[in-house]
């Protein structure tokens, strides 16, 4: 299965703004927005890359600040311009996070990459895609990019799903490391922390952060969504306290690499 076919099969049927919407998927949410909010000042140009729907997009637009959007998928786009309110100053085009073509160097202060890693299954579309986020950026400029975590999908996927004892995984496990493989037709790529810092090694940047924006609220969800405020104000309160402790980053099923291109 080729990966445009897969992420067609799969966004159209998926709704990823309900999945940010319950208590469970905001800890996501707030959690990358707290990040982006430490950096931004008034004036400063916002480039997504892979917008989706264009959740954060329209967040930052709608707080006064100068958006452009790329996304890859056309079912997408329809839902993004659909939201987009009155007043927002915001672009989207279609575009693929391996190939900025449109887009000129150094001119974002902000660049996220928030969900093209999920979907990008070589090591050379990786390079590719963090190659032109950093490009687009200006020097100094601050990027965010996120990953889907391999343990947590140990756990998820293999343990609690019972996913070890599916025909047709086990040539994507390695049984002694644990280390996950995907193609398209499993959607998702996964890495570790050394995964990540094995591909910034070739690039010239500061890492500011390196955050676990959901941690285990995966494994708690149905106790997350039902908190009453004072208790979801608590409980993000203590996650914001963690996500950053290298002792317990690992345990999340999305990481945040926050970096200042050099």
């Amino acid at each position: 299965m080729e990966r445009m076919e897969a992420l067609t099969n799969y966004y159209t049927t998926h709704n990823e703004d309900a999945r940010l919407a319950p208590k469970r998927g905001m800890v996501e949410f707030l959690t990358t927005i707290h990040y982006v909010e430490k950096y931004l000042e008034p004036g400063m140009r916002i480039l997504e890359v892979g917008a989706g729907t264009g959740r954060y997009s329209h967040y930052f637009a709608q707080n006064g600040y100068d958006v452009d959007a790329v996304e890859l998928m056309e079912c997408n786009i329809e839902v993004f311009k659909a939201n987009t309110k009155d007043g927002e100053r915001i672009t989207v085009q279609q575009g693929d996070a391996v190939n900025l073509q449109n887009i000129v160097s150094d001119q974002y202060d902000i660049t996220l990459l928030l969900g093209p890693m999920y979907h990008l299954y070589t090591e050379a579309d990786q390079f590719a895609a963090m190659s032109e986020a950093i490009r687009v950026t200006k020097k100094g400029g601050i990027v965010f990019a996120a990953y889907c975590n391999n343990d947590i999908t140990v756990y998820h996927f293999g343990f609690l799903r019972g996913g070890f004892n599916l025909e047709g995984h086990n040539e994507l496990i390695d049984f002694e490391t644990f280390k996950l493989n995907s193609t398209p037709k499993e959607i998702f790529a996964l890495y570790r922390q050394e995964d990540v810092n094995e591909l910034m090694s070739h690039f010239n940047t500061e890492r500011l952060h390196y955050v676990g924006t959901d941690m285990l609220t995966r494994f708690i969800g149905n106790a997350v969504d039902e908190m009453d405020a004072k208790t979801f104000e608590m409980y993000m309160k203590y996650h914001l306290c963690i996500c950053e402790r290298k002792d317990m980053v690992g345990a999340t099923a999305h990481m945040l690499d926050v970096f200042r291109k050099e």
